[in-house]
């Protein structure tokens, strides 16, 4: 198969200018001594429609002919290239129609709606949502557009790559997230044109990896379920087009926990004061995952930043006990007055913050005049949880 010329490359940057954004490149201090050197964050949650999904969009949408542009363009997602492709189909003056899961995210449906899309859900799983924008497009004569198997979708991400070589121009690694492969696919196709010493490395949820055993087995191959909470790259199995990118010019795709993606999340918002979305952190879980794997300097790729707040709040609260940032534990005490304010004492000198407490006189291990109180604290790390264990039971608290 005929792969994506740096020239093609070049041409959709042209095409995008006055279109989208030049992210910002941000040095992640916090992360230099992980890896021995600098590592920098390009930052795509901060493109428009907040994903770098507008590259592609827009830059397929623009080659169609003018007839095919009247007919109308239809997609199928769960929430990025639904809105890349809406805006890119508003500049463009073209209609769009895009199918989204039943459960999608409500900001992401309503700035979908806002771009100028009109909208249909439909189906629980994307596979459902995407046989559906299928059957619209050959119904009504919608060209589909594919979130990321086509050349043209592969160019326009890959004008990423460009930006990347001139913002970092002594970079030795680029981190990539990857779901079905056509942002790593364009990165590489522009970058090991232009510099071929850089190592390019995708990164996917370890619980939807369909890259490596497809690279294993030399073709595309589905996988049986995926479960993540970054939906973003949770892609059942690649594309033909993409797959023979990824095939040719990644160097190595490398997986990542669910732990490792909520403690990056969190790390982006605390240190960096960047949202992003688990899809979009994907590249900073691996440099805190695979400690020292990547040469310096490292870009990382925050492909996207469009997260449901409920969502939000339930991945920081992952992350702060992925990174033993809360400790609970249960402590026998005396049953007198006094106890229960001895202990919050002893937790309060230790600098630990009590985010709940329960009291109870009501065990069958307990004995007579022992009640048990069990305390949910927020700490500084996994050494402080230490420091408050040791240091209560030093005080006479049994730790049960």
């Amino acid at each position: 198969m005929e792969l994506v010329t740096l020239e093609r490359i070049q041409a959709a940057r042209e095409l995008l200018k006055g279109v989208t954004r030049v992210t910002p490149m941000e040095h992640a201090r916090d992360l230099r001594k992980l890896h021995g050197g600098p590592v920098h964050l390009k930052c795509e949650n901060l493109q428009r429609t907040g994903s770098f999904k507008i590259r592609g969009a827009y830059t397929r949408i623009h080659g169609l002919t003018e007839a095919e542009r009247e007919r109308g363009v239809v997609a199928a997602s769960a929430g990025n290239h639904a809105q890349g492709v809406a805006l890119a189909s508003s500049l463009l003056g073209a209609k769009s129609t895009v199918f989204m899961p039943l459960r999608a995210p409500l900001p992401k449906l309503a700035a979908t709606c806002g771009y100028g899309a009109d909208v249909h859900l439909h189906g629980v799983l994307l596979e459902e949502t995407l046989r559906a924008a299928i059957e619209f497009g050959e119904r009504t004569g919608a060209v589909f557009i594919h979130p990321f198997d086509h050349p043209d979708v592969i160019a326009g991400q890959g004008t990423v790559g460009l930006e990347i070589l001139e913002q970092v121009p002594g970079v030795k690694t680029i981190l990539v997230a990857t779901g079905g492969g056509g942002l790593v696919g364009g990165v590489a196709s522009a970058v090991k044109a232009l510099r071929p010493d850089v190592r390019v490395v995708g990164v996917q949820a370890e619980e939807a990896a369909a890259y490596p055993p497809s690279l294993a087995a030399g073709a595309p191959v589905r996988l049986g379920s995926t479960s993540t909470m970054a939906d973003g790259i949770a892609v059942g199995e690649p594309g033909l087009v993409s797959f023979a990118h990824v095939e040719s010019l990644v160097d190595d795709v490398v997986t990542v926990s669910e732990e490792s993606l909520s403690r990056a999340v969190l790390l982006c918002l605390e240190r960096r004061k960047l949202v992003v979305e688990p899809a979009g952190a994907a590249t900073v879980a691996a440099l805190l995952q695979h400690v020292g794997a990547f040469e310096p300097p490292v870009v990382a790729v925050l492909s996207g930043g469009n997260v449901d707040p409920v969502l939000l709040l339930q991945i920081i609260q992952h992350g702060m006990t992925a990174g033993g940032r809360y400790l609970r534990l249960r402590l026998r005490v005396a049953d007198r007055p006094g106890s229960l304010v001895g202990v919050l004492s002893c937790v309060s000198e230790l600098g630990a913050n009590v985010l709940d407490v329960e009291h109870s006189r009501i065990s069958g291990n307990l004995g007579l005049g022992e009640a048990d109180v069990e305390l949910v604290l927020e700490t500084r790390g996994p050494e402080h949880c230490k420091e408050v264990e040791a240091a209560l039971m030093d005080a006479g608290y049994a730790v049960v």
